[in-house]
């Protein structure tokens, strides 16, 4: 259903305003579902995080336009509502949920990440959601599930970008089982206290924040288990480019640029790019004995 001069929906909407106020709670989107408080831990970031308005008008999201403006320019004519998520393939059991019957299942946790894109400019987020391996666990992936394709929303009239013809939607990802199983894996559904904006990749997302942005599929509306590598669109559309891997990795350039810097978003001085994007200690194992200049 098109519903026109819609402004995108906020936490405001659909929740008290008592509860959408306190960032130590999470709105829920209509559930009610509390979040912890922001995870130190491991996987915690002792780093300044990105001012929100960065973060939510410097955006790459083709379905909303192609400019790093578009997205947020256009985001209103984006309404993530109704929305399902359908999990299915290598599985004993496959779902669909509905996103508040999603909201329902999960106890949500604020994390901070750091997610890098490929044009070598960073943020520093505090995403709200939880892990894809609890969802993925739910259906119970088969001894075949070898991989996990993920595909967004295909619908240009709620995302205008999609009339583009240069590109063949609607977007698709995807991660190795291990990778997709991995604690930091995330499927997000927030960020600062709020529900995801339009921009970002309402109403849920992936977030790989050891990989390079485009990884982090937004608007997903399908998660399928596969025995297969699937095709992804970057990989499909400049293959040379854009490696189903795409770990962050300094020592391997990009054909048109440098990857050894990058620039967080707010400062003016580039500072240098970590392997795994700081998050070798993590997930680095997963790669042992790989080649990582052959499988960028």
């Amino acid at each position: 259903m098109l519903i026109q001069n819609r402004r995108e929906l906020s936490a405001a909407d659909v929740t008290p305003k008592s509860l959408w106020l306190d960032r130590r709670r999470f709105l829920g989107m209509a559930a009610g579902v509390a979040f912890a408080p922001a995870a130190g831990g491991r996987f915690g970031l002792n780093e300044a995080q990105t001012a929100r308005k960065d973060a939510t008008s410097y955006n790459n999201f083709l379905e909303l336009g192609e400019s790093k403006e578009a997205p947020a320019e256009n985001a209103h004519r984006f309404n993530p509502r109704p929305w399902t998520v359908k999990l299915g393939g290598e599985t004993a059991k496959p779902l669909t949920q509905d996103i508040e019957a999603l909201l329902k299942a999960f106890a949500l946790e604020e994390r901070v990440y750091r997610l890098r894109c490929v044009e070598a400019w960073s943020m520093v987020i505090p995403w709200i959601g939880f892990p894809l391996a609890d969802l993925l666990k739910k259906a119970e992936p088969t001894s075949r599930a070898k991989f996990v394709e993920f595909v967004s929303l295909h619908d240009s009239a709620r995302l205008p970008g999609q009339r583009n013809p240069l590109y063949p939607w609607p977007y698709r990802e995807g991660l190795r089982i291990d990778e997709a199983m991995h604690p930091l894996t995330l499927l997000a559904v927030g960020m600062y206290g709020d529900l995801l904006p339009g921009q970002n990749g309402a109403p849920i997302r992936l977030v790989v924040p050891w990989k390079y942005g485009f990884k982090s599929i937004k608007s997903v509306v399908a998660i399928n288990l596969v025995e297969t590598q699937p095709k992804t669109t970057w990989g499909s559309m400049q293959p040379g480019e854009y490696g189903f891997y795409s770990n962050v990795n300094p020592a391997v350039d990009h054909p048109r640029w440098s990857q050894k810097k990058e620039r967080r978003i707010g400062e003016i001085l580039k500072r240098d790019t970590l392997p795994f994007n700081g998050y070798a200690e993590q997930v680095a194992q997963m790669y042992a004995g790989m080649d990582l200049r052959t499988n960028y």
